[in-house]
């Protein structure tokens, strides 16, 4: 601890709202007010498979150039870990520092993804001219945000690592000078939306030698198919060969465009990006037992699952936290575990298989990061 350390005091300010999330922000200041180092603590709800529960996010975090290099990061990280764990019994940051989180018990626990699709693909898939428009495709407008959080929530119900989007969401970006903002497409044939898409936004004058979409989410695969022809459509426009899609394989929109052929690339980093921590094992593994029954398909209370689940709160199964994080939120599955060395009773085995079976299936689809959702 430097000599002016105990100068410096610790301050948290609640209730704030930043691009639709509440915010705490966390602050070493000295004795005259001068800042030292700052965080964000974001509140979410964030699905674990069907089941939602309170989370807090990691954002912003800074150290003032004449104060880096002396411990301060770090003490204000336990300090705001503190607190957060008297709020939520798990903790996230949407994009770590390689070799920096692990110290405060944070692991990569979610995979990047996208789909790369290529137009001639959808042209030869749809059997239609691109040049013809698409029917029941207009612009989006903040008007049809309540729709988009309508369709976002159903088609993620039961996705590990999606936020539960809360009625005043709005993470789209706005207009500015030189911006011109989201460009979203709303499918609408008759009636109420069916399917959405939003575009990534650009700057005036970035050359348009790409289009990639942040998000699309549609009712069903007729819809999704729609989508991804009216945005082949654009591309023709620009006579660009292919475009990219922000969305798992396993989703409703991956499997239309694995239908029509497609490229998935996905990412896993051994250090950094998106990371997340149990700061209270006992009351998380509580909170998500109705889900890790569901996964089990346990309708009844049974003793082997009782025993099991007493087991997994307490540490005796899977004792690293770390590891426990990642089992949860499908990027790693009991297989993976065996590999790095966990070992797990025999009694459990066919259980935890059931519980954890990582990315890539039915029960429990690939966790994954919407780009809007990444505070």
């Amino acid at each position: 601890m430097s000599d002016h350390e105990p100068r410096i005091g610790y301050t948290e300010v609640a209730d704030q709202e930043v691009r639709s999330l509440r915010v705490r922000y966390c602050r070493l200041r000295t004795a005259g007010d001068e800042p030292v180092a700052e965080l964000e603590a974001l509140s979410f709800t964030l699905r674990f498979g069907a089941v939602a529960i309170a989370a807090e996010g990691i954002g912003g975090v800074e150290t003032q150039p004449e104060f880096r290099r002396q411990g301060h990061m770090s003490r204000l990280l336990r300090q705001a870990l503190a607190g957060m764990a008297q709020r939520v019994d798990v903790a996230f940051v949407s994009n770590g520092v390689e070799g920096i989180y692990e110290r405060f018990g944070f692991v990569g626990a979610v995979a990047e993804g996208h789909l790369v699709i290529p137009v001639r693909n959808v042209e030869q898939a749809a059997g239609d001219d691109l040049d013809a428009p698409v029917p029941g495709i207009r612009s989006g407008s903040p008007s049809d945000l309540p729709a988009m959080i309508r369709l976002y929530n159903t088609a993620h119900a039961q996705r590990p690592w999606t936020h539960v989007r809360h009625s005043g969401w709005n993470r789209l970006i706005p207009q500015a000078t030189w911006k011109p903002g989201s460009q979203t497409l709303v499918l609408q044939p008759d009636g109420a939306a069916v399917g959405y898409a939003v575009l990534e936004g650009r700057a005036f004058g970035d050359p348009v030698g790409s289009l990639t979409v942040d998000e699309l989410v549609a009712e069903d695969a007729a819809a999704a198919r729609l989508l991804l022809m009216a945005i082949a459509r654009l591309c023709w426009k620009r006579r660009l060969s292919e475009f990219t899609v922000r969305e798992p394989a396993d989703g409703l929109t991956g499997r239309v465009a694995r239908q029509m052929g497609c490229t998935y690339q996905q990412r896993f980093p051994p250090s950094g990006g998106m990371m997340a921590a149990v700061l209270n094992r006992s009351s998380l593994v509580r909170k998500l037992e109705p889900e890790l029954r569901r996964r089990a398909a346990v309708r009844q209370p049974d003793k082997v699952f009782d025993e099991a689940l007493d087991a997994l709160r307490r540490g005796d199964l899977f004792p690293d936290d770390k590891a426990l994080v990642r089992l949860l939120l499908g990027h790693w599955s009991t297989e993976d575990a065996y590999a790095h060395g966990m070992s797990i009773p025999e009694a459990y085995r066919e259980l935890c298989t059931a519980w954890f079976p990582g990315g890539g299936t039915r029960s429990l689809p690939t966790p994954y990061a919407h780009r809007l959702d990444r505070y």
